[in-house]
């Protein structure tokens, strides 16, 4: 609900504060005072076209703030506080602002915070529904009337809605995945079979983790056995000394320490730092005839094997073709994209836990080197993949088949529920066309008829499968034609609150803004539309800009815009009237005369008979 609005240099608006309360309050005033501009100021407070021609001439921008009461728990209160605003009065009022420069420039803030302008419109829809004869409608936006008619419908039609959204939802998801799983089965199927014939080659040799590394250096050893042969034999003479030189040739490595060492033990027993080297040197001999054991042991070990080295060699070279077929770094991509899509179906078949099974499916694939060569470890990783890919394409006979009826069962479920929405829609339609009609007869358009057409759609949508749009014949013999269509600019208001007093009990808003609804009309119709604005006041707030007094009269808060005239510009403010200043406004409106006997004596009479209606 509005508290206040505070407009500032908008028009012929000089500097004007409307101070509003619950219910009824009428806006009045001289042609040419400034009402309009009041409904022009909250449409721009709530997200309405800025005209920078609307700016006052000699001000330097045109200002609305408003302040409401909200729910501190509602849908407003959380959009406020997602764009960061803060609430007032613990959380319970909301204040906005909008200003526009005369240069064109717009900006808007909601709870102290500089938002986006479409914020207001969204706050819009929760907050206020204005209704004049150059103002955008609520009920004129596509899909609004079907809402408006579901809401007015009740909660059993609210009930089947959601029940047809959740079907409708998991039918799309169906018959999606049934059409790309069907268009590509050709694609599938050849895919399918390239990584079994892959896999069928890789299995064949049943390579193993690190084969090609020990096949690489065994190969080295057998190739290079005489070499081998001749340096080992060589170290080991050496060391130990050739058998066939004779005893007396002590030149080898072994018998020379010994002998180191024995010239040092003889004196050791002098210096200990002579001492520690004679230590070493014993060391030293006796790992110098380790080595020399172990090179007369490898030397009887190592063999020139032709045959072995041809079976490593052509070991080697399949494997090196199952390298550069899946380790290079083209099929380490493919396998990379093939995890991906594995890791991201089996997330999402888990609800997202993050987990992509054994875990080598969900990186990004094993690396290549940097010249684009893998190894075996590239290869093996990519045969697990492929074959975690074969196993998903092989199952999707079975996924079609099952998708296949899951989307028949759906689509007859969804079928179902928009035929149970269509025939609640066609009986709320018609309970809607008929008070509405009511409605109408006593706005003074009495021949007029409102009809709700629901065209059925080619195909179920997320809503169901007709569209609703609300139509107006406005005298006998017309054709029933859309709202913004089929009515004058003074009847589209008059039809609007006659769908508003309809409507209000089922898709309310907290505050109604009437500009000019009782154009073209007077008497006794007059009279009628004050008593239907005061009956919606009893649900909402109400504000009317008007220049009957007939509907003035049924008001709770009456304000009135004068203005004063320096010979130039024309400066406008708002004035809240008493009981006397109501009389005298009425009065001027009836007579023109604010101090005529008898204009003040009509409208003593229509404030009391306003008043009393208005008693319960």
């Amino acid at each position: 609900m509005l508290e206040e609005v505070r407009i500032t240099g908008l028009g012929v608006i000089d500097d004007a504060v409307l101070e509003l309360s619950p219910g009824f309050t009428v806006v009045t005033g001289e042609t040419g005072a400034g009402k309009t501009m009041v409904v022009t100021g909250l449409g721009l407070l709530f997200g309405g076209r800025a005209d920078p021609a609307r700016v006052r001439p000699g001000a330097q921008r045109a200002v609305v703030e408003g302040r409401l009461q909200i729910e501190p728990s509602g849908q407003v209160a959380r959009q406020v506080d997602e764009a960061g605003g803060e609430l007032d009065d613990d959380g319970a009022a909301l204040v906005i602002s909008r200003s526009v420069s005369a240069e064109g420039r717009s900006r808007a803030h909601a709870g102290g915070r500089s938002v986006p302008v479409s914020l207001l419109t969204y706050l819009a829809d929760d907050l206020v529904a204005v209704h004049g004869q150059a103002d955008q409608q609520q009920l004129l936006r596509a899909g609004r009337q079907r809402e408006a008619l579901d809401s007015y419908a009740g909660p059993d039609l609210a009930h089947v809605r959601t029940d047809y959204q959740r079907a409708y939802a998991r039918h799309r998801e169906a018959n999606a995945e049934l059409a790309e799983l069907t268009q590509m089965a050709r694609e599938r199927t050849a895919e399918a079979e390239d990584l079994r014939r892959a896999l069928e080659e890789i299995e064949a040799l049943d390579p193993v983790a690190g084969e090609d590394a020990q096949l690489l250096a065994e190969e080295e050893r057998l190739g290079n056995a005489e070499a081998l042969r001749g340096a080992a034999t060589a170290a080991h003479e050496a060391l130990l000394g050739d058998p066939s030189a004779g005893a007396y040739d002590h030149s080898d490595a072994i018998t020379l320490v010994g002998g180191a060492r024995q010239e040092l033990e003889a004196v050791r027993q002098h210096d200990p730092a002579l001492a520690g080297l004679a230590d070493r040197l014993n060391e030293a001999s006796y790992l110098l005839a380790d080595v020399a054991g172990e090179l007369a042991s490898y030397t009887e070990s190592l063999d020139a094997d032709p045959a072995r080295l041809a079976a490593v060699q052509e070991r080697r070279a399949a494997l090196n073709r199952l390298v550069r077929a899946y380790g290079t770094r083209a099929a380490v991509e493919t396998a990379a994209e093939i995890a991906a899509e594995i890791a991201a179906q089996t997330a999402a078949a888990e609800a997202g836990d993050g987990e992509t099974g054994d875990g080598e499916t969900g990186g990004a694939g094993p690396a290549a080197t940097s010249d684009g060569i893998g190894d075996l470890a590239a290869v093996l990783a990519w045969t697990k993949i492929a074959a975690a890919r074969l196993n998903e394409l092989e199952g999707d006979d079975e996924r079609i088949a099952g998708l296949a009826q899951e989307e028949a069962e759906l689509a007859a479920q969804v079928a179902e529920l928009a035929g149970t929405l269509t025939a609640l829609r066609a009986d709320a339609a018609e309970r809607f066309s008929r008070d509405v009609t009511a409605e109408l007869t006593a706005l003074a358009m009495p021949h007029a008829r409102l009809t709700v057409a629901m065209r059925p759609l080619d195909a179920p949508g997320p809503y169901g499968a007709d569209d609703v749009e609300i139509r107006l014949a406005a005298h006998p013999g017309a054709p029933p034609l859309p709202l913004n269509k089929g009515a004058s600019g003074g009847e589209l208001s008059r039809v609007m609150l006659a769908i508003e007093v309809v409507f209000a009990g089922a898709d309310p808003v907290p505050t109604f803004v009437f500009d000019e609804v009782d154009a073209g009309v007077g008497g006794k119709a007059a009279v009628e539309i004050g008593r239907r604005l005061a009956r919606l006041a009893r649900l909402a707030q109400v504000i009317v800009v008007t220049h009957l007094p007939q509907v003035a009269a049924f008001a709770d808060n009456h304000l009135v815009v004068t203005k004063a005239g320096d010979g130039l510009v024309t400066s406008s403010g708002v004035v809240r009237l008493d009981q006397g200043g109501r009389v005298r406004e009425l009065s001027r409106m009836l007579a023109g005369l604010e101090d005529s006997e008898f204009g003040r004596a009509h409208a003593e009479e229509l404030l009391a008979m306003a008043a009393k209606e208005r008693e319960p």
